[in-house]
């Protein structure tokens, strides 16, 4: 390729899959997508299994890593990362018809979260980061309240490998454990109105949101936060059911789901812009304190303010069901559909392309969440359109999904973590596989 610039190699290939799609419009969306995406099903097959490590050093259980050998994190496991490889490892051998391949990603994907729970604080908490040769067994302190702990996935994660195996028994003795993590949250970061908060800025999945990154520590009850507590707390109580748990506790679950999706829906949805948002949760009435010879007038009805930039966390109250089907349709057809600020040609904006942070640079201190396409924010997108009944939209995101990393895979040999969202061009990270993988779901 002497004389072709890496950007030139991979527009050549961005075409060449439009190419492909515009000879293929006459078959049905799903089999020509996959079709497109024969050449990513063949690159996963040969090195999804690379993600499978068996135990060792620290890791006293064999564990899955995020990315392929010798890569940057591929000596690591990470939370979150944890749930969306699995996700997709179970779709690539269900795509392939591996059985083999089910059990050791079952295998590997309990003994990731008993990494997580050797490593558990008496008191809950869990490390949102492990190494396998690092004795402290986390990058980022965890034990105490004002430091962030693993974002709330573990129930999650456990339920997902019951439904694949068709087995629960196995959480039986971990359940225990998967609670008391529940309740570590809820101890040290729910606060008044009902929502769970950051404890600061560090590791919080999509790094640098400007509602959480660079704001007070307790201040932030991130969409993404909460949306991922309240998936956590429908799997634990899914669990509780079918390991026949006492009934009082059941109970409480319930009312615990009940009571965060009705905060989520109160607090985060704006009628106005027909969009969700985090919000901050500093307010407090402090005239009593500091005006003290003078009467109260009107109260504050008011016990968060909302952080009106808009992202893709905005959707993830529709991929966990909880939005009204009208509010889906005003968000959907007001703010993805109608413009170019969240919908772009490979994807979705991680900020909506209007907001004055948004940057499509390099960084990997914290990574990109400012505009780039990540496949995770893809993923979330195309579940809550197909979700609430936008089947041809959902069709045309992961038509772009797929095409992108058939491209990106042409034209620089293996997948990255994020990508330019108007050319394709692969931004950070190459030998990045991790949530990559749930574009084997979309086929």
């Amino acid at each position: 390729m002497s004389g072709i610039s890496r950007r030139q190699a991979i527009g050549s290939a961005l075409a060449a899959a439009a190419l492909t799609r515009s000879r293929t419009v006459s078959a049905s969306p799903k089999s020509a997508r996959r079709a497109e995406a024969q050449p990513l099903v063949d690159y996963l097959r040969a090195n999804g299994p690379k993600l499978l490590r068996p135990a060792q050093d620290f890791f006293r259980h064999p564990s899955i890593a995020p990315t392929l050998p010798a890569r940057q994190y591929s000596a690591e496991l990470w939370d979150w990362d944890t749930l969306w490889t699995v996700r997709g490892l179970f779709a690539l051998a269900e795509v392939t018809g591996d059985a083999a391949l089910k059990r050791q990603v079952a295998d590997h994907a309990k003994g990731s979260l008993l990494n997580f729970l050797d490593n558990q604080q008496p008191d809950g908490r869990l490390p949102i980061v492990m190494a396998s040769a690092d004795r402290d067994a986390n990058r980022f302190p965890f034990a105490t309240r004002d430091r962030n702990q693993a974002k709330p996935v573990m129930a999650q994660l456990a339920l997902l490998i019951a439904d694949r195996t068709g087995d629960a028994g196995w959480c039986g003795p971990i359940f225990d454990k998967l609670a008391r993590f529940h309740d570590s949250w809820r101890a040290h970061n729910e606060a008044g109105p009902g929502l769970l908060v950051w404890s600061n800025d560090v590791a919080i999945g999509n790094d640098n949101d400007p509602t959480t990154f660079g704001r007070p520590p307790f201040s932030s009850a991130n969409l993404l936060l909460n949306c991922l507590f309240y998936q956590d707390l429908r799997a634990l109580t899914e669990l509780a059911a079918r390991l026949n748990r006492p009934a009082e506790e059941r109970a409480a679950l319930a009312k615990r789901i009940e009571r965060l999706g009705a905060a989520i829906l109160r607090e985060c949805w704006d009628p106005r812009d027909a969009f969700f948002y985090t919000v901050d949760v500093q307010c407090v009435d402090r005239r009593a304190a500091l005006i003290t010879n003078v009467a109260p007038g009107m109260d504050m009805s008011w016990s968060t303010l909302p952080m009106r930039l808009q992202l893709f966390t905005g959707f993830l109250p529709l991929w966990c069901g909880l939005a009204t089907a009208e509010q889906a349709r005003a968000m959907i057809e007001r703010n993805y559909l109608a413009d170019d600020r969240l919908r772009a040609e490979h994807g979705v904006r991680t900020l909506s392309n209007r907001e004055r942070m948004y940057t499509l640079a390099f960084s990997s201190n914290p990574s990109n969440w400012l505009g780039p396409v990540w496949i995770i924010s893809n993923y979330f997108v195309w579940k809550a359109l197909s979700a609430y009944g936008y089947r041809r939209e959902a069709d045309d995101l992961a038509d772009k999904t797929v095409s992108l990393l058939v491209a990106s895979l042409a034209a620089d040999g293996s997948l990255n973590e994020y990508y330019h969202p108007d050319t394709g061009r692969p931004l950070s990270h190459k030998g990045f596989m991790d949530w990559n993988l749930l574009a084997l779901e979309m086929l």
